[in-house]
């Protein structure tokens, strides 16, 4: 039984992988949405409960405004209809594409951290 897990375990993270590359080739060039005309990468995969969604966390460049007509361009039917195909899956999985924003926090702790370092002008 234990083994069972730990296959399974390493099925998720093999399929992550996978999506991962996939998604990260449509966005090379496969996609011909003007939405997504900005440079899309994608940082992280994320398997549910039984396959049921995959969050695909991305890095956007642009403003916000640019950032969200980015994500709401990739969250068009394409890319889940796509996976199904390429991975082969027997079920249609939410895809949901998710905003990374680990740099832009690590980049304001950074500054907040030198502001702290610096000895106040008296």
């Amino acid at each position: 039984m234990k083994s069972q897990g730990h296959h399974a375990g390493h099925r998720s993270e093999r399929i992550a992988e996978e999506v991962r590359n996939e998604v990260s080739l449509m966005l090379a060039g496969e996609l011909k949405d003007p939405r997504l005309a900005a440079p899309v990468l994608v940082t992280e995969v994320r398997l549910g409960a039984g396959m049921r969604t995959i969050r695909v966390f991305v890095s956007l460049s642009g403003d916000e405004a640019e950032r969200a007509t980015t994500l709401a361009g990739l969250q068009a039917g394409f890319v889940r209809h796509e996976l199904v195909d390429r991975l082969h899956l027997r079920r249609a999985p939410e895809v949901i594409f998710m905003l990374d924003q680990t740099e832009e926090i690590g980049n304001r702790i950074e500054s907040l951290l030198r502001k702290a370092k610096t000895p106040e002008a008296l």
